[in-house]
């Protein structure tokens, strides 16, 4: 049983927990919880290393064993686990799971982009809902959180082991949807100011939402690349919603025309 703070694999652990830098070098990051980490599993994603608290719970117990099978797992002491854990309640499990980023689909036809969402709960659930909401795929900006930041893989729920998630700038997002096999993709913006009312544009056809971070709204470069700008339109006195309460709307504005 690990029971020190300066074990080499509990060092590795509150690394990539805490530091961006040591998740890129590696190209690693950590899960936590039964379900998350089962979900990877099922996903093929390689887990490196589970740890399990010696006050486990029965589904962590019954967890563990399947994945020792393969996977190295070892038991943490109770005390040291609360101590490295980045969640208030711990389930008493966590891996370290491999990057393995999905390739986006050569036929897409939907896309999300998030322009700069720095806040981690607002781009894992953006990335929750576009999986939900069957997109091809996310694209980060690069001002946006780091998308495998221990919030930013709790609020997604599960989102990085379904979608194709890619880093690219605008040039490269431009060239994304003007090259797309058969037929361009629109880049349809998010906007707060003006645009056409959402249920009002035609989301049946190939498109790349944007959406733009909740304090600076869409960048310049989103505004100069866009073919059309929608609004949410909102009859109540508020300036504006939440960027994933924002995105939750519009995803699900493509699913209803797109499924009905």
């Amino acid at each position: 049983m690990i029971t020190s703070i300066h074990n080499p694999k509990i060092q590795r652990v509150r690394a990539l927990l805490q530091r961006r830098s040591s998740r890129e070098e590696e190209q690693a990051f950590v899960i936590e919880g039964a379900r998350l980490i089962q979900e990877a599993h099922l996903s093929g994603v390689n887990l490196d290393l589970v740890l399990i608290s010696s006050q486990p719970s029965p589904r962590t117990v019954q967890l563990a064993a399947e994945l020792a099978a393969t996977i190295p797992v070892e038991e943490v002491s109770a005390d040291l686990f609360k101590r490295i854990s980045d969640t208030e309640n711990p389930q008493g499990i966590l891996a370290i799971a491999r990057q393995q980023p999905r390739d986006l689909p050569a036929n897409w036809d939907f896309l999300v982009v998030a322009d700069g969402l720095r806040d981690p709960g607002n781009l894992g659930t953006l990335l929750r809902t576009g999986a939900a909401a069957a997109a091809d795929g996310v694209i980060l900006t690069p001002q946006c959180a780091d998308v495998y930041s221990p919030k930013v893989v709790r609020a997604a729920m599960g989102a990085h082991f379904k979608l194709a998630i890619l880093h690219k700038n605008w040039e490269e997002i431009i060239l994304l949807c003007r090259q797309r096999a058969k037929q361009p993709a629109r880049l349809l913006v998010s906007d707060v100011e003006s645009g056409s009312p959402c249920w009002q544009v035609d989301l049946r056809q190939p498109l790349a939402l944007v959406i733009g971070s909740e304090a600076e709204g869409i960048s310049p470069a989103a505004r100069q690349a866009a073919d059309q700008h929608i609004i949410i339109p909102m009859p109540g006195q508020i300036e504006s919603l939440n960027a994933a309460v924002a995105a939750g709307i519009l995803l699900f504005e493509v699913v209803r025309q797109r499924y009905t």
